[in-house]
């Protein structure tokens, strides 16, 4: 757990959160001493949405007021319920009254019991006030929850989606409450943490305490507050997501099957940031948890939402929901999926992709317009293939040889990443002459040999190398005649200076700079000017070497500090060095 805040002071945090709210949503106000977010007047009559907590899950709640969704929201202070006077004067003072007021709870004891003195309250100052308690999470079964009942999570919010979207169509609160309390109950959440959170202003955990867990621990069940969850694994994620999808739909757990999800009912999956998940990481978390669903339960969810609703401050976790689809009985327009796709003027809320959009897309063809294979027209210059693959199987093998090396000298001046890089590329491109049917004609032989860098190599050195051979398939057709011609260096020196040339559009690097450009230029250079191999490799090996204590021009090296860069060569133009030197040597 991080224990470092912009925010030291809990009580300042929330008050600027509560004003940034305002801020970024000019239909809503803030209720500064009572912590109420609550739309302003002007709005047609209906019936009123409260919700609220403590602080540090936001965008719940106070990001939910809006058209389409909240009406109000209380604050408490980080992970502590609002008092009854706060959610008292939220009923009765900031909201509409005249149609009804729907309240929706997580089931948190503090939670219920200041919401429900609250609304028993606005209930003898004569509102007609209904309170929904959610109760999604199963990492907590039925025998340690015992009369408390399962808490609630992320499912909360598809209950508010859903009730809110209902009662912006002008529903009764009848209506609404019962929608509210079916939803409710069709719901089932579970989390997963890496982590127990800090909330800022309380003491550190010592390195004793049992509160924060190993480094190659996962706690599943872990609540929204600290709470300690169910168990604690050491599990990769795949098995971490086959534990938890068994806790929501395993019919066999009877301390946990709270709800029957079958392949032939219709689900909403809602993954949920719990914080501190990077958005690259709950893209591979919802890829495998749906694709679970599907290969283990034969459950396709109608709909996928995943993205950041309810928070435990920077959790490192996140949560999975789903939302069994039932029948709203109120018609047309107004079913479960209609009112989850209505539209929300909240700016916590982030948007489903259109219903339409996913009806029709959903059957759409998948295939790409034309081939999936690129068809490479043949030129007429024919090439030794034997000698080719038995001079770029040597020079592949030296670069990989290097990487040690170049990874070294990445890791003094860059970011270490070159020599994999530059291994991956030669590996793909062995694996092409190794598996491939070649041709011997070298315009298709260099573009199927670019084709394999580009899909093996990223960063700057794997689009410097991909430009280069795709701009040398392109010189050699330039050079090709009209009837049948081999290779010759000459040919080779024309169309390498031709790419060059080209290359030298996408980037400004010279020699001169410290970049693999060194030991390109002079190779070019000196076969386009003698026809010899050996000196052009000679040369670049020369090239690659000046490179010591040269200060870089560009790349990372122009970042780095102190001197190691003075005493090794740019990685980029000794691992090109390496390989031209190899495929010299064996033609």
């Amino acid at each position: 757990m991080t224990a470092k805040h912009f925010f030291n002071d809990p009580g300042h945090l929330v008050a600027s959160a509560l004003r940034s709210v305002v801020l970024t949503n000019p239909s809503v106000a803030l209720d500064e001493e009572s912590k109420i977010i609550y739309r302003r007047q002007g709005h047609a009559p209906q019936v009123s949405l409260i919700s609220g907590g403590g602080s540090g899950h936001e965008p719940s709640f106070a990001a939910f007021v809006g058209q389409g969704l909240l009406t109000a929201a209380v604050a408490g202070t980080i992970f502590a319920s609002p008092s009854a006077e706060q959610v008292r004067k939220c009923i009765l003072k900031r909201v509409e009254g005249s149609k009804g007021v729907c309240v929706v709870v997580m089931n948190y004891t503090g939670d219920v019991l200041n919401f429900g003195m609250a609304v028993e309250k606005a209930k003898a100052s004569g509102v007609k006030v209904e309170m929904v308690v959610v109760a999604d999470d199963v990492g907590v079964g039925r025998e340690k929850s015992g009369k408390v009942g399962r808490r609630g999570l992320a499912g909360t919010v598809l209950v508010q989606k859903i009730t809110g979207a209902l009662a912006a169509t002008g529903a009764k609160i009848e209506e609404v409450y019962k929608v509210a309390l079916l939803t409710s109950e069709n719901i089932i959440s579970v989390g997963a943490s890496l982590s127990h959170v800090h909330v800022p202003g309380r003491s550190t955990p010592t390195k004793a305490s049992d509160e924060d867990l190993a480094m190659d621990e996962i706690e599943i069940g872990m609540g929204i507050h600290n709470e300690p969850g169910s168990l604690r694994v050491r599990q990769a994620l795949p098995e971490l997501v086959k534990s938890m999808l068994a806790q929501l739909l395993d019919k066999e757990d009877k301390d946990r099957a709270f709800l029957p999800v079958s392949v032939d009912d219709q689900v909403v999956l809602l993954i949920n940031n719990l914080g501190g998940v990077s958005v690259l990481e709950l893209g591979g978390i919802t890829a495998e948890v749906s694709g679970q669903l599907e290969k283990t339960y034969g459950i396709k969810p109608l709909r996928v939402l995943s993205g950041t609703y309810m928070t435990s401050l920077n959790g490192l976790g996140f949560s999975v929901t789903l939302l069994r689809i039932a029948d709203t009985g109120l018609g047309p327009g107004k079913s479960m999926l209609d009112l989850l796709h209505a539209p929300a003027e909240a700016t916590g809320w982030q948007p489903a992709v259109d219903s339409k959009m996913w009806e029709e897309q959903s059957h759409a063809p998948e295939g790409a317009i034309g081939s999936e294979e690129d068809e490479v027209k043949p030129s007429n210059l024919i090439l030794d293939l034997k000698e080719a693959k038995d001079a770029l199987t040597l020079g592949l093998g030296r670069l990989i040889s290097a990487e040690p090396d170049v990874t070294n000298y990445d890791t003094i001046v860059g970011d270490g990443d070159c020599g994999i890089g530059l291994k991956r590329g030669a590996e793909a491109v062995l694996k092409l002459l190794e598996e491939a049917k070649l041709s011997n004609d070298a315009v298709v032989l260099v573009t199927k040999i670019a084709q394999a860098v580009e899909n093996s190599m990223d960063g700057t050195s794997g689009a410097l190398y991909a430009i280069f051979l795709n701009a040398l398939a392109h010189g050699l057709r330039t050079e090709s005649a009209s009837s049948e011609a081999h290779m010759t260096p000459q040919i080779w020196a024309k169309a390498l200076q031709m790419s060059l040339t080209s290359l030298g559009k996408y980037t400004p690097a010279q020699p001169g700079d410290r970049t693999l450009m060194d030991a390109l230029y002079p190779f070019v250079e000196v076969l386009g000017r003698t026809g010899d191999k050996k000196r052009a490799a000679q040369a670049a090996k020369e090239g690659a070497e000046g490179t010591k204590g040269m200060k870089a021009s560009l790349g990372r090296t122009v970042y780095i500090g102190g001197d190691g860069w003075k005493g090794v060569p740019d990685p980029g133009a000794y691992g090109l060095q390496e390989l031209l030197e190899g495929i010299c040597e064996g033609s």
